[in-house]
């Protein structure tokens, strides 16, 4: 057992660490040269397109997969790199599935008590007791399975998972099987309970309004490499490449030049750039709400879309070069389709500017 050298006075290690892991099949590469931390109690959200390797990487802390190359290490101690391997029983981790894999012969305290048989029984049923009082759900200790509802199901499976007290907690997209309302809800309940245990987690999902709303931080995975790994807010708002902008929400693309420190594009002036000499061509990233609207019979632009999301509505708008708009208004705001309008950026929005297809803050050098 390998052990990573002690945490300096007044430091604290991470709690699961990913370097450099590779991991191949055949000739596709799922995870390439992986680089990610998680600190003791954070909850990091994976996502990223299918085949991105998100699950993969899931695998490969659990120990379901073996890294072709790289270091895992969970609380202090080596799980696998080019000499050792321990298997998934021996690494500290809860895992929680989508289907949540409860054993359907056993009463929902026998499920949650099956990972502690090594403890004496009364210590047994003490934890028993604990992560059922923790999910709420002690009253329902004696039900099988198949006499609760999605929810609930999905409430034992954490419990069962956080029983052995690991050291990391990974789920696997464990609320897909949930229609929305109850999405919510257990979604927000198992966020509670992550918290009160203060249990490092990893959660992949493949929704974007998740992955925002449970992550302290969001790993934005493609093509079995990591485009971003940052706050909720900044990958949102701050997106690294062009690709984490698209993917992590709506996003349209204007390409833009920089005049005396002026950011122009065919709206007109979309920032200031100090800086910035002239010259510089970028392209500019909006979200729908970033973009303003105000009817004008004299402009080139015109709705060519309207969607109504209920709080929202949703207008598509055509620019005179042809390039494509997409704007928020209030539910009361709805300009019909065929109307001229003028475009400009709402007060106070830094956009997002790329080069190709990187994020810059300043001029290349």
């Amino acid at each position: 057992m390998t052990q990573v050298p002690p945490s300096p006075p007044g430091s604290t290690r991470p709690a699961l660490v990913l370097k450099d892991v590779t991991k191949r099949y055949g000739g596709v590469v799922a995870a390439c040269a992986l680089r990610l931390e998680a600190e003791p109690g954070e909850l990091l959200t994976l996502i990223g397109p299918s085949g991105c390797g998100k699950s993969t990487t899931l695998r490969l802390v659990a120990g379901l997969e073996r890294p072709d190359e790289g270091t895992i290490c969970i609380a202090d101690e080596v799980v696998a790199d080019r000499r050792h391997w321990q298997p998934p029983e021996r690494r500290r981790v809860g895992l929680v599935f989508q289907d949540h894999a409860l054993f359907p012969h056993l009463t929902v305290a026998k499920n949650i008590a099956f990972g502690l048989d090594k403890l004496p029984r009364a210590e047994r049923s003490r934890r028993v007791g604990e992560v059922l009082d923790m999910v709420r759900l002690g009253h329902l200790a004696s039900r099988y399975p198949h006499e609760l509802s999605g929810g609930e199901q999905q409430r034992v499976a954490l419990a069962r998972a956080l029983a052995p007290k690991p050291a990391a907690v990974l789920l696997d997209e464990p609320f897909s099987n949930l229609d929305d309302n109850l999405r919510t809800k257990v979604r927000a309940d198992t966020v509670a309970v992550l918290r009160e245990a203060g249990t490092t987690a990893m959660l992949v999902t493949h929704d974007q309004t998740e992955a925002l709303t449970v992550g302290d931080r969001v790993v934005v995975m493609r093509d079995g490499e990591i485009e971003q790994a940052d706050t909720p807010e900044r990958v949102f708002e701050s997106p690294a490449t062009r690709f984490v902008a698209s993917f992590m929400g709506e996003a349209d693309f204007l390409p833009a030049r920089v005049r005396n420190a002026l950011l122009t594009c065919e709206i007109g002036v979309v920032s200031t750039v100090p800086g910035w000499t002239t010259g510089w061509d970028v392209d500019v990233v909006l979200r729908p709400h970033e973009v303003a609207l105000a009817v004008d019979p004299d402009s080139a632009a015109r709705v060519v879309a309207v969607e109504y999301h209920g709080a929202f509505v949703l207008h598509t708008v055509v620019l005179g070069s042809g390039s494509t708009l997409r704007s928020w208004q209030p539910h009361a705001v709805r300009h019909p389709i065929g109307t001229p309008v003028t475009v400009s950026v709402v007060p106070g929005i830094t956009p997002t500017l790329l080069i190709g297809d990187t994020a810059v803050t300043a001029p290349p050098l």
